[in-house]
């Protein structure tokens, strides 16, 4: 494998950047050699500075659901960058974009657009403390909700606990504010409630966590936060950054047909472009600037190319069979590499939701909470990544990430890359 170029780029980054990357997850730090610089794409694949090709599990890390250079979404992106690419003012595609959504999930009847699902995040938990005049927010241990400054923070000692910072720069007085609970714990939840009395404004979760490994939950814990939270007039926040638009149009809310009281979205409304959005009741949006009092405002919401991508992709996500076909393909993949693995008796089971997988070096057929992954497997993966790029495959590199697979996986292209897998599963537990 030629990584020549990748390194001379990246000897260069690191004398602009921290670290010589823009975000850290895509250093290499938990696994072999340098980041991959990439070039091009076009459908599932991509090209690095070197030129090798490489079948794309990470698209973007989820949002290129349509694959890499969609033909229907470059041209909606030409059609905009050619009338201009930024105004500060409404534009057209805002308004088709939002019906898109609007018209097709049942949860949200207003929503407003951002650029980031930080910032998605940010403004929904602000709107949560602003509708209900209280202050503090549960989030659950192994779910990720961007780099806010109060949903930095990890769990301590005990079942209920305020959070503890854990990045630099974020005072303690903001992460007093949250409280971490351990994820698939209704005890720790009623509990929680309980020792907070009136004090809580909203929990935030991922209903589909996919940031810390893929974490599914039973939906009889979802059902009980969505409860608890009536029950003690908080809101239910459901961050789908990634699930949104990603197993199914209305995301884990429809999966699991659980209703929020705000949704969080990212990633693939953008069609590869930066975009987030966050919505809620027509009730609940009241509140937000120009209409109410929780101040929420960026120069670039509602880009006029990030608006056009998204709608473009939208369209496609909307087609009759589009999410029963991911998933076929996504299951078909992943129970070949799990036969394939069960048949040696490796230590790893790949799990999978829609068309998201993750792959888990454990013998469990489910694992629930952050707590039940084991660090010191991830040796595996480390070994596990180097193999694969040098075969021809491309993920994220950190044994906790996810997997994705998009329209333009074809099935000869999965055929593929299940060799490839298996044969580097062989490779890995023999060494």
């Amino acid at each position: 494998m030629q990584t020549t170029q990748s390194e001379q780029l990246y000897r260069q980054a690191l004398q602009y950047f921290p670290g010589g990357v823009n975000s850290p997850v895509r250093a290499f730090k938990s696994v072999s050699g340098t980041p991959i610089f990439m070039e091009r794409g076009n459908g599932c694949r991509v090209w690095d500075a070197d030129d090798n090709e490489y079948i794309d599990f990470c698209c973007s890390w989820g949002p290129l659901i349509l694959g890499h250079n969609h033909p229907r979404v470059r041209s909606r992106i030409i059609e905009a960058v050619e009338k201009g690419t930024s105004f500060g003012t409404p534009v057209k595609y805002e308004l088709e974009l939002a019906q898109l959504i609007l018209d097709n999930h049942r949860f949200v009847e207003k929503l407003r657009f951002v650029s980031s699902g930080t910032e998605a995040v940010m403004s929904a938990v602000r709107l949560a403390r602003g509708y209900t005049g209280k202050s503090k927010v549960i989030k659950f241990e192994g779910c990720y909700h961007g780099h806010v400054d109060h949903l930095l923070v990890k769990a301590g000692s005990g079942l209920v606990t305020f959070g503890v910072s854990s990045s630099a720069g974020v005072p303690e007085a903001f992460a007093q504010e949250t409280i971490v609970l351990p994820l698939h714990d209704t005890q720790a939840l009623a509990q929680a409630f309980e020792t907070h009395k009136n004090q809580i404004a909203a929990v935030i979760i991922e209903p589909i966590p996919a940031n810390n490994g893929l974490l599914l939950q039973d939906r009889s814990f979802l059902e009980c936060i969505r409860l608890k939270c009536y029950q003690n007039n908080a809101l239910l926040i459901f961050d789908e950054v990634i699930s949104g638009f990603r197993v199914g149009f209305e995301g884990a809310a429809g999966y699991y047909q659980i209703e929020p009281d705000i949704i969080t979205f990212g990633k693939i409304i953008g069609g590869g472009m930066p975009v987030g959005a966050y919505g809620a009741s027509k009730e609940i949006m009241r509140f937000v600037a120009p209409d109410g009092p929780v101040y929420q405002a960026g120069t670039l919401s509602g880009n006029p190319v990030a608006m056009a991508a998204g709608a473009a992709q939208l369209t496609e996500c909307l087609l009759p069979g589009f999410y029963q076909s991911l998933e076929h393909k996504t299951r078909q993949f992943v129970n070949h590499i799990n036969q394939h693995c069960s048949q040696r008796g490796y230590e790893v089971t790949l799990f999978s939701v829609a068309s998201i997988f993750w792959i888990a070096f454990t013998h469990n057929t489910a694992v629930h909470a952050a707590d039940e992954i084991d660090a010191g497997k991830m040796n595996y993966f480390k070994r596990l990544h180097r193999l694969l790029l040098e075969n021809g495959v491309y993920m994220g590199p950190s044994g906790y990430e996810v997997g994705f697979i998009s329209q333009a996986h074809t099935e000869q292209d999965l055929q593929t890359a299940q060799s490839v897998f298996c044969r580097c599963f062989d490779t890995v537990f023999q060494e």
